[in-house]
């Protein structure tokens, strides 16, 4: 039986300029396609991608946001699939042919894992990602990570901040840039999860598995390591929880002398990404605002509010 937004209590939303009422038919109609029962989906996520659980399915539906170019979600699938066939702790896809894509947009179906009402502690995504970074490389072709690029690309597109704050961040990445040719890796390049966190972790088996790999990349692991403690820094977690994370990882990046250029890239990124997102008066551009000046008078501990 199709989703109705009667009987759902999500509120409208608004995902890469499609509103709630396009993603419910979106949804009815690659699930359709698939043979895949909708009924009672409960909405998970709706600031990237729209995310479903499809309880009478057992499944999770993930609606690619408006623009997200087919060949990127394909690769994605690749990617997964190929870890499965390793034996690595990812989701898994659900048995249907799959990209479905359905208005432009492009709809993969997941595995649901029931979670319990706490996220994944650092500390258990040191073995996963430490096993990632030193997976032979894949038999096909691995984007390699650029994230100066992708910085850049998201500062051309803002259009809410003012223009000394774009001025700054335009500063800030021609400073970066200049100071990255100078770090000295200590590790060997490998695939990267891209966004290593505990909101793309799941519990599973008293143990975790990664999930959402559209930022995966080939590159240095040093970079999924500083994502790691950026995130328990900004978001609340603390230096205790980011410790146990690099003693079981094996290796602390706080203590390499790469470690702020790194740190000071990935954190603008995460400014940017929301940044180009961000629409006049909406509390996302309050936070990016909020972050952006934090970076500015140098507040390297200022806690950040979760987009």
């Amino acid at each position: 039986m199709p989703v109705s937004l009667a009987g759902m209590s999500t509120p409208v939303l608004r995902i890469g300029g499609f509103a709630e009422s396009e993603v419910v038919t979106v949804l009815n109609t690659a699930c359709g396609q698939v043979g895949i029962d909708p009924v009672d989906a409960v909405l998970l996520r709706g600031h990237t991608n729209a995310v479903y659980t499809l309880p009478a399915a057992g499944a999770v539906a993930k609606i690619a946001r408006a623009g997200t170019p087919l060949d990127s979600v394909r690769r994605t699938l690749r990617l997964v699939r190929w870890l499965t066939g390793e034996n690595f702790p990812t989701v898994e896809l659900m048995p249907v042919r799959q990209p479905v894509v359905v208005g432009g947009h492009a709809v993969t179906f997941w595995h649901y894992l029931p979670q319990p009402d706490r996220p994944v502690p650092a500390a258990q995504l040191a073995v996963p990602l430490r096993t990632l970074h030193q997976l032979p490389p894949p038999p096909f072709d691995v984007r390699s990570v650029d994230t100066a690029g992708a910085i850049r690309r998201s500062i051309t597109e803002i259009t809410a901040l003012p223009p000394e704050d774009i001025a700054w961040l335009e500063q800030r990445l021609a400073d970066l840039e200049d100071a990255l040719p100078h770090v000295r890796y200590v590790l060997p390049p490998g695939l990267l999860q891209g966004d290593p966190q505990h909101r793309n972790a799941l519990h599973h088996d008293n143990a975790a598995v990664l999930c959402d790999w559209d930022t995966a990349c080939f590159g240095q692991p040093e970079l999924d390591l500083v994502t790691v403690e950026i995130h328990c820094r900004r978001f609340g977690y603390g230096s205790a929880h980011y410790q146990e994370f690099a003693d079981r990882y094996g290796f602390d990046v706080t203590s390499w002398a790469g470690y702020p250029v790194l740190s000071a890239l990935r954190e603008l990124r995460m400014i940017t990404t929301n940044a180009k997102r961000a629409s006049p008066g909406s509390s996302t551009l309050l936070e990016v605002r909020r972050r952006v000046q934090g970076l500015r008078s140098g507040q390297d501990r200022l806690a950040w509010n979760i987009l």
